[in-house]
């Protein structure tokens, strides 16, 4: 009877053994759906973060889909290891992918006796293998077929891969929570840190996260963050990677983390999302010239910017110096009465002879208010007026030719007439002096003697997307421009009389350092003002700087950096501009409310000098005060040359003489706009042609 038992229980176990083998076989040859080749495993490849990079190499944010960045066996520091071995898988090193013994305990303690204090069974190989393909449960048997599948691909990749490279595939994949994938991205979220740089205690926090990402936060939950840790300090004395005085030592210390997210904190978020569209472009316009297809969200790109990150800091600096208490002055005025009274304001630094963006400062906050001012297109006051100057002076006109303060009234426009900010009339201005002190009478005469086809043509040349139509308010500014349009069209002055288009980018290298592009920052640049006229507008506006409405740059700020620079103050004071000019340097700020009904009263508040120059020049305050980055970002102004020495050497303003008065008395009281732009075009033939009629 015995025997037929045991022939019986022989027969019902070689049964159930061939049906396991048949399950296993069948799950192993995909009846339960795909599962990967050894082949498959070696190619796999996490999705990693693009890591974006300073002009002189610093971390200054990630694009990613997730945020993740690979690191080598050899950046891993042993005590890492050592934790996460001793608390996820103590016979790591004996077992080929699956661990029996700690099998055979969940199955008893676990399943049988309900207990669910005895963890769990898989070991660092199986979990691998679920981080790298994830889990998709479709019924009450899936979570067996899955497990099974988890432990037949723990298998494979034992068979493909060293213990060493499991860890380091591991430790790259595992996720930490807050979106945050793999070790490396891990320690610089938590400690701020390379992952070769993390300590004993510092490990043994970031692989107790592993047991409950959002529980042992150290962030949201320290408490139970420094617990966890001490098991995991316990679990490495057990298995005897630790002694027992330094467990102690370790254990007693406080838990101490250096938070760091540049997605929340980041040094340059507009400029970020500006690389991210710059970048893809590249990437496009790469595939369609070979064919080669990266992803700037999964491919771990090393992007090298044009960005000065003390600058950009610099910056970013005096935007927290200067708005919050303009913004207060600007609430008072409204009492709260407006839904849109917050101040919105850009800055942008360029380098005038190569386009390289030094500085984008686009907002006052990206998650809060994201749309980037420096893109944003507003009325640009008399931040117009070096442009139409440089028009006079392209068409013959001289810096010491003088122009009438006379007031003057417009037929067929409502009576309009220009005023000049100080309400100031009579005499007469040079071009020099009516362009250093921002008159805007001057400056409507002048705009009524220039072509304006000329005008229009030399506004388009230098990158203007706004339509100029021929009227007289464009004289004062009511054109439209970016702040990025503006810093391109300033660079012109600086450089001599060349269009540069600002970029960003210096280098695109792929993950292991191939180098995918790269930005020579050559090519021909067009030439939109002839040399000589980029020096006069430059020589004039560092009087602007010097004794004009620029000179609080010094009075009140104390810069003394050679600059040339414009303010601009558009109608009902909506928008102050400021932009400033070195030959290494341009800078240009604007802030405003969303809304040009919200501004302030007054010009003591709202003009440009008042509140756009301040962000300029707290940022040259600072720069002024670091010789590395002076030296760096700071040249002097070449001296004119001898063909132009004592060009600019007249008096600003001069009273009407004799002859003036009595040419004054034939003058019409009002004028016809449209009659006086028809005879400014007419081209007069000389004398003696007129005479001969020829």
């Amino acid at each position: 009877m015995f025997r037929k038992t045991g022939i019986i229980l022989l027969k019902t176990g070689l049964v159930i053994t061939g049906i396991l083998v048949i399950y296993i076989l069948s799950i192993a040859f995909g009846a339960f759906g795909h599962l990967q080749s050894k082949k498959e495993l070696l190619s796999f490849k996490n999705a990693t973060a693009s890591l974006v990079f300073s002009d002189k190499g610093e971390l200054i944010g990630k694009i990613f889909s997730e945020n993740r960045t690979n690191v080598t066996y050899g950046q891993l520091p042993s005590t890492l290891i050592n934790a996460l071995v001793a608390t996820e898988d103590a016979r790591f090193f004996q077992h080929a992918g699956i661990d029996s013994r700690s099998l055979f305990r969940v199955i008893i303690k676990s399943v049988l006796l309900k207990d669910r204090r005895s963890g769990g069974g898989s070991t660092i190989t199986q979990q691998l293998a679920k981080n790298m393909f994830g889990r998709k449960s479709s019924g009450p048997l899936s979570i067996l077929i899955i497990k099974t599948k988890e432990a037949i691909l723990a298998h494979r990749l034992e068979k493909v891969l060293t213990k060493e490279e499991i860890l380091t595939l591991y430790l790259n994949t595992v996720s930490f929570g807050e979106n945050v994938f793999g070790i490396e991205a891990a320690a610089g979220r938590y400690f701020n840190k390379k992952v070769e740089s993390l300590n004993t205690e510092e490990s043994a926090v970031l692989i107790g996260i592993l047991r409950a990402n959002d529980f042992y936060n150290p962030r949201l939950h320290p408490e139970n963050a420094k617990l966890r840790r001490n098991v995991v300090l316990k679990q490495m004395e057990k298995y005897k990677y630790l002694d027992k005085d330094e467990t102690d030592s370790l254990c007693n210390l406080p838990l101490i983390q250096n938070y760091t997210n540049l997605e929340i904190e980041g040094p340059a978020d507009y400029f970020l999302f500006q690389v991210k569209n710059e970048t893809e472009q590249i990437l496009k316009n790469i595939q369609s010239e070979t064919g080669e297809k990266w992803n700037i969200e999964e491919d771990g790109l090393l992007i090298t910017t044009t960005l000065n990150l003390t600058l950009q800091n610099y910056a970013t600096r005096s935007f927290r110096d200067h708005l919050p208490e303009m913004q207060k002055r600007l609430s008072n005025q409204y009492k709260l009465k407006e839904t849109e009274e917050l101040l919105q304001a850009g800055l942008l630094a360029i380098d005038p002879e190569t386009g390289a963006v030094k500085a984008w400062v686009g907002g006052i906050n990206f998650k809060t208010q994201p749309y980037d001012q420096i893109l944003a297109r507003r009325q640009l006051a008399s931040t117009f007026k070096p442009i139409l100057y440089a028009e006079a002076f392209e068409e013959g006109m001289e810096p010491c030719q003088y122009l009438d303060n006379d007031s003057i009234i417009l037929s067929g426009f409502e009576d309009w007439s220009p005023e000049n900010f100080d309400h100031s009339y009579g005499g007469r201005y040079s071009l020099a002096g009516a362009l250093a002190q921002s008159m805007n009478v001057p400056t409507f005469n002048l705009y009524l003697k220039v072509d304006f086809l000329k005008l229009d043509s030399l506004w388009k040349k230098m990158g203007f997307s706004f339509v100029l139509n021929n009227n007289p308010s464009v004289a004062l500014g009511t054109a439209e421009a970016s702040i990025r349009e503006v810093a391109a069209a300033y660079s012109s002055f600086a450089n001599g009389g060349f269009k540069v288009s600002p970029q960003s980018i210096v280098s695109i290298k792929s993950a292991d350092g191939k180098v995918i592009w790269q930005n020579e920052f050559s090519g021909i640049k067009p030439r939109v003002l002839t040399e000589r006229t980029s020096m006069l507008i430059s020589a004039i506006l560092q009087k602007a700087v010097t004794e004009g409405t620029g000179a609080s740059m010094k009075t009140v700020f104390g810069v003394t950096l050679p600059l040339a620079g414009k303010t601009g103050t558009s109608q009902n004071y909506a928008d102050a501009w400021f932009a400033a000019v070195n030959p290494k340097l341009i800078i240009v700020s604007r802030v405003g409310a969303s809304s040009p009904s919200v501004h302030f009263n007054t010009g003591s508040n709202g003009s440009g000098s008042a509140l756009a120059l301040p962000l300029v020049a707290l940022t040259l305050k600072q720069v002024q005060s670091d010789p590395v980055l002076r030296e760096e970002l700071i040249v002097d102004f070449k001296k004119l040359p001898p063909e132009l020495a004592g060009v600019l050497d007249c008096p600003d303003f001069k009273e009407k003489n004799t002859f003036d008065k009595l040419r004054d008395l034939f003058k019409k009281d009002k004028i016809n706009f449209d009659n006086q732009v028809n005879k400014s075009k007419q081209k007069k033939k000389p004398f003696f042609k007129r005479l001969f009629g020829r």
